[in-house]
């Protein structure tokens, strides 16, 4: 994966608790961002495509075994 440079400008009492972060997890700024910034890429992914997977049952449609006949009546449906 070929990899590119950036640069960001963060206010210095929070990159100063990040660096902390980064100690207390073992990593650098780069890697944790490169984590944070990945599983974030991620996530979004897998939204998409979970929407597109619905999108396309929901246009299918399901199998009530109903044959598209409504069988009961409203009335019936809320007798008390």
């Amino acid at each position: 994966m070929e990899h590119q440079n950036v640069t960001l400008s963060l206010p210095k009492d929070v990159l100063r608790k990040f660096k902390h972060i980064a100690i207390e997890k073992n990593t650098s700024l780069s890697g944790l961002l490169t984590e944070t910034i990945m599983r974030i890429v991620a996530e979004s992914d897998r939204y998409k495509l979970a929407a597109r997977e619905n999108i396309v049952l929901m246009e299918e449609g399901f199998n009530l075994g109903t044959r598209g006949r409504i069988e009961s009546k409203r009335e019936e449906l809320y007798e008390r």
